[in-house]
């Protein structure tokens, strides 16, 4: 019936992308394994999978700048494996658009996790269609007013009034879903993470900021003077809906 999400592995190093995909074939993910950038693309030109792995320290081209090219065209959610304990990387790799990071050497069953985390943040509206009756009868409730855009739940895209899509990453839509949830309520960065699902941890934490940030170029009417989210001195963000606006 559903059929198994599918990885795609990218290290320049052929036994730790074989140890990972056969983990994960053991599992039931279906994997494909590229030993860097150039091999990626092709795969995806071939069809674009659930998940990337992507090792950030590669000689032939680097992970952060396949990110950004990764995530300038498609919004498939990545997990940067990480050699380095520099939490810069991690940063600007978070802040290009990377949904997690996982330290190597990996242990199999934390990468698994997180995949399994990423892959349920990724795809909400799967897990909730349930029978037709509830999904029609939750229609009306599926697009949520955002500034300049509208939020639409179910099919987890960010659009403007003329219905032109504006590429959002699984953990912005992760964030823009809770803040959907939770109008004219001061959500503290921990409590943004929690409901999120995402990691807690200090370069998440600092995360949440940048990825607000980026959420804020796409929705407020002016990005310098937010009105839609706001920050809350001491207190985190809160989500101000449209009829609020002065």
């Amino acid at each position: 019936m559903s059929q198994s999400p599918h990885i795609i592995i990218v290290d320049d190093e052929a036994p730790a992308r074989e140890m990972v995909g056969e983990y994960l074939k053991m599992h039931g993910f279906a994997v494909t394994l590229c030993e860097g950038g150039k091999s990626l693309r092709t795969a995806i030109e071939a069809g674009a999978p659930d998940l990337v792995v992507l090792d950030l320290n590669m000689p032939e081209e680097d992970g952060l700048s396949i990110i950004r090219d990764l995530k300038s065209r498609t919004n498939v959610p990545v997990i940067m494996l990480t050699a380095t304990a520099s939490p810069i990387d991690r940063v600007v790799g978070l802040e290009l658009g990377a949904d997690d990071y996982v330290a190597k050497p990996c242990e199999l069953r934390e990468l698994m996790a997180r995949i399994r985390s990423v892959l349920r943040r990724s795809t909400p509206a799967k897990a909730a269609m349930g029978s037709e009756a509830a999904a029609a009868k939750a229609e009306k409730d599926q697009l949520v007013r955002f500034g300049t855009k509208w939020l639409d739940l179910g099919a987890q895209a960010l659009r403007d009034d003329e219905g032109n899509e504006h590429p959002l990453t699984a953990s912005e839509f992760g964030l823009l879903k809770v803040f959907a949830a939770n109008p004219k309520r001061v959500l503290s960065r921990e409590r943004l993470l929690e409901l999120a699902n995402a990691r807690d941890s200090e370069a998440f934490d600092r995360a949440v900021d940048l990825r607000i940030m980026r959420i804020r170029r796409k929705i407020e009417p002016d990005p310098t003077k937010p009105a839609v989210i706001r920050t809350i001195r001491g207190g985190g963000y809160l989500f101000s809906p449209v009829g609020d606006k002065a």
